[in-house]
């Protein structure tokens, strides 16, 4: 388009546009000089007036104060929603990402359809590396909108990060939401056609009923958080194989960008981690891992790293330095040791009995475990399985019984039953009507109420753990594998504790947002905090910020699960240099002991030697219920308390087990390396990160602007320790209109994240710091604007900060630049914020360097100034502004050729192709946004 190119700038209804790439010769597409992204508008030039546009110099009668330079300035950086450097969507994040952080960012942008496997150790971030490369793909235009897909017990979490760190405001799809969205659609449009971004429950929308629907309107760019849950491996149930066809069906669609993200890529199934590496790109499914060559493909396409590899880049908030692992044993009293005798001598007896065929034989022994497995909770949750029917009861086959005692018992890596994973198992598989079987289960529920509290040794070994924990300063999060055990122990603790802590209980039973809700009311008591939580929160759920230890009061029959609870605390950010997770262990408890020798220790001996935790084989569940129906089978049916004649078999087990394990370790322990991404340099592309953000202002500078801001605009302000409370209902109706719809009054705005509901942030991305810098800076730019105008355009004072003469010029650099793209060349206008100075004339102009500029702008009046005289100066200084346009023009083309060489540092770093191409032009005039002169005191005059 030659008369109006992309970039240049135009007059048209009354107001300044800058053109952008998607214009033509009938049809301008233009932005309002300044605007958002959202204010972007079309322009038919055959029956609308277009003219070439020169941005107007300032009005020197409309001079302002001392503070206009800073807070136009501010105002106006505040403004970017998109930078002109590599990363474009830098300008709308809220978070400030770690270098190694870039990582996965700097992978994806190497590809043209992003198709990436963050396999990141638990605590690393995955979520904001995720968040990074959507962010950034939707700020570029390669993507349009967003699907995350995850648990309905994260959909709230991740739609609050998403929203607080990214500024991406993304609908909750669940159950619970999707007739409320309905409502809002047309005949027979899709909510992911209407809504661009949505956060999905995956086992939701996987369903035949919905899946055709979101598999045609999905958007082009998918996340699909605990990734390896979605994965078929040839054991799969139906529920998990539903999984796996949906993300399938998405992935064939080789344009659309996909995104895994999962601490556990490989759970010890080669065909699992198979199938999830072919999602990506169906040739990687038959790569030999075992070379070199085809771990050089897969690392095209995968991250994966632990602690080592990224500590140099956290110093500053490192995570912690060590993890101190404990094993705290307590022995059961007599008549709890008597009970627990009693229960196992039935449980062989059942086991056993061979009446009813082969199901019921299946049915009886998962019945049996979880009796088990409940006892040695609590005598709260053994009292309740013994009083509830087994779900297993209700099978029509062996394989069926297998499948859900599985499922309701044993603790898998893939559990189907996220949601119900502490529900306390039934035991009673007795037909329905009064016999003797259900008498005995009903004598032993009765005894075991009987030795709640004081009777309950474990419940004491707890209680001197809990206070030494506190005692040493630790807020501990004690996990439970039942919900009944679960509120029995915080009930107890409540009692126990007394003044000590405050203690408070989380489990499945509450819904994910009351979770949420009660966390935050205990954290936010004074004193030290105990929480009691089962496995819901073992996934998900950040807690460094407030606990810095995990109890596991129940054992979890599975390593992983006990890892994910010490992630928890064990995570970037905890402040604790050693955090401690100890293990509650019943010393004379068959069944503790079991699972303590057979996966625990072997597990904590692994990330010990190896500082990685690495997945249980694939026959470890096998492996376990082998040794327990041996137990149940081969051992005497007499009461026994200890293993004793059951050792021999119990080591054989344990001993084929570990050599497949250690073998597995020592092949991960090599492939590492690789999917470390060494190769990629973040600290280089960082420098490129830390200049964009310096240009769009510090969070402090945020602070003053806003206060300063509000001031002005006749609000009343009321400090607090994390922020200030503002009144907005005295602002200007112009401005109470722009901010966000029912927040709080007066409005607080809070320094930290997260902030409330209806609260504001102190940061450039929030909606209501957004809001106040387009009032100030729209009120700059038109003195016509009715009420108080913080900020000027122009101003002038005298101060001891100069000894000559000084000039302060606030300028924006419009840019056009030319990117390869996987579409061919992409187009884009970029705009840059500037504050320069001289000394002297400006025929013969003198440049301040950035830091005197930078505190030239923080300089105060040190004598008065006429009005008079300051309308001179600035009529002066403003008349003279021709003179520099040649040294400002220069200036453009420095900017210009800084941005082409930034785009093409972080393209080499990233081994991006493309880098030839890449063209930056300024184009001129430079628009002068501000005026202000400093002039010095006069000799004795202070």
């Amino acid at each position: 388009m030659s008369d109006f190119a992309a970039g240049s700038l135009v007059r048209a209804r009354g107001r300044d546009w800058v053109v952008l790439p998607d214009s033509a010769d009938d049809l301008l597409v233009v932005r309002p000089l300044g605007g958002r992204d959202d204010e972007v508008a079309g322009i038919l030039t055959a029956i609308e007036q277009v003219s070439h546009a020169t941005f107007a110099a300032p009005d020197p009668a409309d001079a302002g104060n001392a503070v206009s330079a800073g807070l136009l300035r501010t105002a106006l950086q505040v403004g970017f929603r998109s930078t002109a450097g590599p990363f474009r969507s830098m300008a709308g994040l809220a978070v400030e990402p770690r270098p190694y952080q870039l990582v996965p960012l700097l992978m994806a942008l190497r590809q043209d359809t992003v198709r990436m496997l963050i396999a990141d150790d638990v605590g690393i971030g995955k979520t904001v590396e995720a968040g990074l490369i959507a962010a950034e793909l939707l700020a570029q235009g390669s993507a349009l909108g967003l699907t995350v897909l995850c648990a309905p017990a994260l959909a709230e979490q991740w739609q609050a990060e998403l929203a607080s760190k990214f500024r991406i405001d993304a609908e909750l799809v669940l159950p619970g939401t999707v007739k409320r969205l309905e409502r809002n659609r047309l005949d027979d449009e899709s909510i992911f056609e209407l809504y661009p971004h949505t956060i999905v429950s995956t086992d939701f929308i996987k369903s035949p009923r919905h899946r055709d629907d979101f598999v045609r309107a999905c958007p082009d760019l998918v996340i699909v958080d605990e990734a390896h849950t979605c994965v078929a491996d040839g054991s799969s149930s139906g529920e998990r194989t539903l999984r796996y066809d949906l993300v399938r069906r998405l992935a064939e669609n080789r344009s659309r960008h996909l995104l895994l993200v999962t601490a556990t890529p490989h759970s010890g199934k080669d065909e699992g981690f198979r199938n999830l590496i072919a999602l990506l790109d169906p040739e990687l499914r038959g790569l030999d891992l075992g070379s070199a060559k085809g771990r050089e493909r897969l690392a095209r396409h995968m991250v994966q790293r632990r602690r080592a590899h990224i500590r140099k880049f956290v110093e500053d908030t490192p995570f912690p330095e060590d993890r101190k692992v404990q094993e705290r044993k307590y022995y059961l009293t007599n008549d709890y040791a008597k009970l627990f005798g009693a229960v196992l001598s039935y449980a062989r007896e059942t086991v056993r009995d061979q009446t009813g065929g082969p199901l019921r034989q299946r049915v009886r022994y998962w019945s049996a475990l979880a009796l088990l497995r409940a006892l040695a909770s609590s005598p709260k949750a053994a009292a309740a399985t013994l009083r509830t029917r087994a779900q297993a009861a209700g099978a029509t086959s062996t394989e069926e019984a297998d499948r859900i005692g599985r499922a309701t018992v044993l603790d898998l890596a893939e559990d189907e039953a996220a949601e119900s994973v502490d529900i306390t198992p039934g035991a009673d598989d007795v037909a329905e009507g009064g016999n003797t079987e259900r008498r005995r289960l009903l004598e032993f529920a009765r005894r075991a109420e009987q030795l709640e509290g004081p009777g309950d040794a474990k419940l004491a070994c707890l209680d001197e753990t809990v206070q030494s924990l506190l005692g040493d300063g630790y807020d501990p999060v004690i996990f439970c594998r039942f919900i009944d055990t679960a509120e029995y122990v915080a009930e107890h603790l409540r009692g126990s504790l007394d003044r000590a802590a405050t203690v408070a209980a989380v489990t499945g039973a509450l819904s994910p947002s009351v979770r949420e809700s009660t966390i935050g009311e205990l954290t936010s008591q004074p004193g030290r905090h105990v929480l009691v939580a089962t496995d819901c929160l073992s996934e998900g759920v950040n807690l460094q910020e407030y606990f810095q230890a995990v109890v596991h009061y129940d054992l979890a029959w599975n390593p992983t699960r006990h890892e994910q609870r010490e992630g928890r605390v064990d995570r970037f950010g905890q402040p604790r240099k050693e955090v401690r997770a100890v293990t509650v262990i019943g010393a004379d408890n068959q069944i503790d002991e079991i699972v303590m020798r057979v996966l625990l220790r072997k597990h904590n001996e692994i990330r010990k030697q190896l500082g990685i935790s690495v997945p249980v084989p694939d026959s470890a569940n096998a492996v376990v219920e082998a040794v327990l129906e041996e137990l149940f089978v081969t051992a005497p049916v007499a009461e026994q308390p200890m293993l004793e004649g059951f050792e021999d078999a119990l080591a054989a087990h344990r001993k084929s087990l570990h050599e497949e394990w250690d073998s597995y370790a020592d092949k991960e322990n090599a492939a590492l390396t690789k999917f470390a991404q060494t190769g990629i340099k973040p600290d280089e592309v960082a420098a490129e990160l830390a200049e964009v953000r310096a240009s769009l202002g510090a969070n402090t500078e945020i602070t003053g602007f806003v206060r300063e801001s509000l001031d002005a605009l006749g609000s009343s302000i009321t400090l607090k320790p994390d922020g200030f409370d503002a009144v907005t209902t005295t602002l200007p109706w112009g401005l109470q209109d722009a901010l966000p719809p029912g927040h709080a009054e007066p409005l607080p705005f809070r320094s930290e994240l997260p902030v409330r509901p209806k609260h504001a942030h102190l940061d450039r991305t929030d909606l209501s710091v957004a809001a106040i810098a387009r009032y100030v800076l729209d009120s700059a730019l038109d003195p016509r604007t009715p009420g108080p105008r913080p900020a000027r355009r122009c101003g002038a004072m005298r101060t001891d900060a100069v000894t000559r003469r000084t000039t302060q010029l606030l300028l924006r650099f419009r840019m056009h630049v030319r990117l390869p793209g996987r579409d061919g060349v992409r187009t884009m206008v970029a705009e840059e914020a500037r504050t320069v100075a001289f000394r002297g004339r400006p025929d013969e102009p003198e440049w301040l360097s950035t830091a005197e500029v930078e505190a030239l702008l923080a300089t105060q009046p040190s004598g008065n100034l006429a009005l008079e005289q300051a309308q001179d100066d600035l009529q002066r200084a403003v008349g003279q502004l021709d003179k520099l346009r040649d040294a400002l023009d220069e200036q453009a083309a420095e900017v210009a050729d800084r941005l082409r060489e930034s785009h093409t540092r972080v393209r080499t770093a990233s081994r991006q192709a493309g880098v030839s191409k890449i063209e930056v032009q300024a184009h001129t005039p430079v628009d002068v946004l501000g005026v202000y002169v400093y002039l010095p005191v006069p000799a004795g005059v202070r």
